[in-house]
């Protein structure tokens, strides 16, 4: 019994992990190859860009944190939402310049993490 509750905890740190890596990776990957730096000011476009590239990426997250963790609730999901938010908000008090990618990321990604979350879930009870 303790060895099964170890191993699903440890598939829901794993989850979490993976979904986090997956929406930081994608980040750095947006922002290297279209060489904008996110703490300065930006194209409307490009904001445009970036906000429908982190919904799906942020959306896409929350559902391999789900599909990973196995649970049939959105508790890795909240726990993802809150480091997405933490580090943007560290991020945010942390750095100068524009703070339009760390509000992103608290107020629009954050949550779209925990919306992949749900539709994993709500998929897996059909």
């Amino acid at each position: 019994m303790i060895v099964l509750k170890a191993f699903i905890m440890i598939r829901q740190i794993l989850g979490v992990t993976i979904g986090y890596t997956i929406f930081v990776i994608s980040s750095i990957f947006l922002f290297k190859f279209s060489e904008v730096n996110p703490h300065e000011e930006a194209s409307k476009l490009f904001m445009v860009w970036t906000f429908v590239y982190g919904c799906i990426f942020s959306f896409i997250s929350g559902l391999v944190t789900q599909l990973i963790a196995k649970t049939k609730n959105l508790k890795v999901n909240y726990v993802l939402f809150i480091i997405i938010a933490g580090f943007a908000a560290f991020s945010l008090f942390k750095s100068g310049g524009s703070s339009w990618t760390q509000l992103l990321a608290i107020f629009v990604f954050a949550p779209i993490s925990v919306l992949g979350g749900l539709f994993w879930v709500k998929r897996s009870k059909v």
